[in-house]
């Protein structure tokens, strides 16, 4: 029975195999990071007010040019249409349909033009290297597509820790291995219904948009050249980007409240505070941890947040300390790997429930009312 966003995960534990799960729900090291994305919730309770009147409650929230029917979205994750029949796709149009934001991840198997087809109002979120010709190439393409809204990774200069990955037989490149043969033939319903198709349909899967051009397979073993080549990136990369980007621009992965400043000056128009789901930094803190210091920088730009939002009241806990928006990820994905489209659509409207709920449990009736006071901390 799925009740909360936590039931698709044990959903998605007995639909796919060990290996891909595992990247899933894997984190960096001691996964102490992706811990923290939990904890930092359960530190703090909620003040609610009584008596208030709140009928006609709206969670809907502005951003950017338009009103979204809610103030979370879906965040970027890589290789969804491994996990899922069409995963990108299916996860795009889900977002569309419900009226929130879909960021489509740069590290995806499905071509971007196609998943702009599917979802007009998809951002692109992109892990660029140092070298200026491949940033300029990829931006152009991205440009070209119709893409509005970029997102830059800022926070994968180093390749993480994830022995987690490698202890669960996930690899890059992915390496058939009997072992990995015998995880995929204990789940048929994934091996039929998912990776079979998608190889019918597709063809092999490719990494489709790391650079202008398309990138090698899924098992070639220059996977882990052409993602390992961004410790060059650097704030003068961002000025570039800005000056040849003339959509809105927002960078992801920062934690530091000065980071926050530095994004502001360079012209960016929002951030996403992340610690990329615990995958990077093990120890870093989570993203709502530096929310209320990063609000003090922020300005006019957008302030997001991700990292282990799972209920309604986790996005009130975020709204009060300063968010605009938040995005999920890890439940999303689990949705689709479980009943595609249709359960990442029952996904967004359990949360949207829970924070309609919240919302007038606590004594308010619309986002531009929560505010500190809410909050015991």
């Amino acid at each position: 029975m799925i009740l909360n966003l936590d039931d698709f995960e044990v959903a998605a534990r007995r639909r796919l195999p060990r290996p891909l799960f595992g990247y899933i729900a894997g984190a960096a090291e001691t996964a102490s990071a992706y811990a923290d994305n939990r904890a930092v919730f359960s530190e703090m309770r909620l003040i609610p007010n009584v008596l208030r009147g709140v009928e006609g409650r709206t969670i809907t929230r502005p951003l950017f040019d338009r009103l979204y029917d809610a103030p979370f979205g879906i965040a970027p994750m890589g290789i969804s249409s491994l996990m899922a029949l069409d995963g990108d796709v299916v996860l795009a149009r889900a977002a569309k349909d419900a009226g929130i934001p879909f960021i489509l991840s740069g590290s995806s198997l499905t071509p971007l033009e196609r998943v702009l087809e599917n979802n007009p109002d998809a951002w692109f979120q992109a892990y660029l290297p140092g070298e200026e010709d491949r940033i300029r190439a990829l931006v152009q393409r991205v440009e070209r597509a119709g893409y509005k809204t970029l997102v830059l990774t800022a926070d994968t200069a180093v390749l993480a820790n994830r022995e987690n990955n490698l202890r669960a037989g996930f690899s890059t490149p992915l390496r058939i291995t009997p072992r990995l043969i015998f995880d995929f033939a204990l789940k048929p319903r994934w091996v039929f219904g998912t990776f079979l198709r998608s190889l019918v349909e597709r063809g092999m899967p490719h990494f489709e948009n790391s650079f202008a051009e398309r990138g090698v397979p899924i098992v070639s073993k220059n996977v882990v050249r052409d993602f390992g080549r961004k410790d060059h990136l650097n704030w003068e990369h961002v000025r570039l980007i800005r000056d040849i980007w003339k959509g809105r621009l927002v960078l992801k992965g920062l934690l530091a409240h000065t980071d926050v400043a530095h994004a502001r000056k360079h012209g960016c128009d929002g951030v996403i505070l992340s610690n990329h789901g615990g995958r990077q930094l093990d120890f870093a803190i989570s993203g709502v941890r530096a929310l209320k210091a990063a609000r003090g920088e922020a300005g006019d730009m957008m302030l997001g947040v991700d990292g282990g939002i799972r209920r309604g009241t986790d996005i009130l806990k975020a709204v009060a300390l300063g968010t605009d928006f938040v995005f999920v990820g890890r439940p999303m994905l689990y949705a689709a790997a479980v009943g595609g489209q249709s359960m990442v659509e029952q996904a967004i409207q359990i949360l949207k429930k829970e924070l309609n709920q919240d919302l007038g449990l606590v004594g308010l009736r619309g986002l531009d009312e929560v505010g500190e006071t809410i909050l015991d901390r």
